[in-house]
């Protein structure tokens, strides 16, 4: 039996940002994948669209064989997903799609061309009359496999174009943050939550972190925290942030806060409402306790102290009066 392997080509998705089209090369063989130039655009970084339920879109991209050897390209689409580095990669083929992978489709599931030769592939994005309000990503990709006699595997190559698109309705642009806890070690704490996209929008946001003592004093901020990847509807981003300088307080509280950052389809990002959350910790003042102890420790001496000379004090007083009634001839 043999397996495949997917191997991520140097630039497996054409993004926003990335001008110059996409490339492969294995060996004598290279491609290059670029959008077509039409009336959505010429040169464009990637796909993306605005469309209602039940719309359809007629898009197509051009692969060239930049290599000496004629190129046989399987051409499929797949939902996208935020990888645990923070980028954009699309499911495999053998994994199925709910979105954008299930909707899009090349007129060819696979091209040859030969060297020096330029296919264009049409693809038909068709979206469902009850497809969910929202933003979706994905892509389509071209791949190339080959046997690995070595490893007795196939090899896959994928190089493709990344899909945007905004199926139209309520919009409802939404992050979470959830499990925050935060831990103490000496004069640091560690602060970890996840971010959690509870919206039907993709969203990036600013955040910031800070740990404070009781009744807000002794505040000591985490400074730039690097903003998390952009994430799609229902994905979810483990966050972990050191703060230097927190003082030994007692109990402490750690907020953590988000400014989600919504993009449309110009490019303009718009800050919605900040989010937070608190999470509150016992970071022991062994200092402090010491002193309390060395404190209790000194008063607990002072009244044993104070009450053995009130005893032998009563004891004089007893003896004197004693002695008195003995001088006196009065028996007690």
């Amino acid at each position: 039996m043999r397996f495949t392997k997917t191997v991520i080509a140097a630039a497996v998705l054409a993004a926003v940002g990335i001008a110059a089209p996409a490339h492969a090369e294995e060996g004598d063989v290279a491609w290059t994948v670029r959008t077509a130039s039409n009336t959505y655009g010429a040169d464009r970084s990637s796909y993306s669209y605005a469309v209602n339920p039940g719309g359809q879109v007629k898009d197509a991209m051009v692969v060239a064989n930049r290599g000496k050897a004629p190129v046989n390209l399987a051409v499929y689409a797949g939902d996208g997903f935020t990888t645990g580095t923070g980028q954009l990669d699309l499911l495999t083929k053998d994994k199925p799609s709910a979105g954008i992978g299930a909707w899009l489709h090349a007129t060819n599931a696979a091209v040859a061309i030969e060297p020096g030769q330029t296919a264009e592939i049409p693809f038909t994005l068709d979206v469902p009359a009850n497809a969910t309000p929202g933003d979706y990503a994905g892509g389509i990709v071209t791949a190339l496999t080959r046997p690995d006699s070595a490893q007795g595997i196939n090899v896959e190559r994928r190089l493709g174009i990344a899909v945007k698109l905004r199926v139209g309705g309520a919009l409802h642009p939404a992050l979470a943050i959830d499990r925050l806890r935060v831990d103490f070690d000496g004069g640091d704490a560690t602060v970890t939550y996840t971010i959690h996209n509870t919206g039907n929008a993709i969203l990036s946001a600013e955040q910031k972190v800070s740990v404070a003592g009781p009744f807000g004093l002794l505040r000591a901020d985490a400074g730039a925290v690097k903003a998390p990847p952009q994430l799609l509807p229902g994905e979810t981003w483990q966050v972990t942030v050191p703060v230097h300088g927190v003082p030994r307080a007692g109990w402490l509280t750690a907020t953590a806060s988000l400014t989600p950052r919504l993009t449309d389809a110009s490019g303009s990002t718009t800050s919605l409402p900040v989010v937070s959350a608190e999470a509150r910790g016992w970071a022991v003042p062994w200092l402090w306790l010491a002193g309390l102890a060395v404190l209790i420790g000194l008063l607990f001496l002072i009244r044993y102290l104070l009450r053995r000379n009130k005893a032998r004090q009563d004891a004089r007083v007893r003896d004197a009066v004693e002695q008195a009634l003995q001088a006196g001839g009065v028996t007690a």
